[in-house]
């Protein structure tokens, strides 16, 4: 399983890129792993300002349907349109192609009580 360093993790799942101001947001491969297929992505693009923990959309798969929680408060700048068509694309290359949201973040300061990939590795029992 796979583990990147460079990227920060949240107890729900997700993990977050930065890049200067703006966090690429997705699923982690244990998450999707867990989910099984991935059928669906809901992101729900009318609420663009999102605070730490917000639902953000869905993840549907086979087995189950799952919030997608904004890993810190700021504004969405960009949605994964791709996953509209090739949603399993998630299940395939859940930190690369199935990157779900770029957000702008508000408060950086928010990204430090998020796990880095060894605490992530403790907290699913890996």
């Amino acid at each position: 399983m796979n583990f990147p360093v460079d990227l920060k993790y949240t107890k729900d799942h997700e993990w977050i890129s930065i890049q200067g101001k703006i966090g690429t947001i997705g699923v982690t491969e244990y998450a999707q792993g867990e989910l099984g297929d991935v059928v669906f992505i809901d992101i729900n693009t009318a609420k663009s300002d999102v605070k730490t923990g917000d639902s953000i959309g869905t993840i549907e798969a086979v087995k189950t349907v799952s919030d997608i929680y904004a890993p810190c408060s700021g504004k969405i700048v960009g949605v994964n349109s791709h996953l509209q068509n090739e949603p399993e694309v998630v299940n395939s290359d859940p930190y690369g192609l199935g990157w779900m949201v770029k957000i702008e973040i508000s408060d950086p300061s928010e990204l430090n009580s998020l796990l880095d990939s060894a605490a992530y590795k403790e907290l699913i029992g890996k």
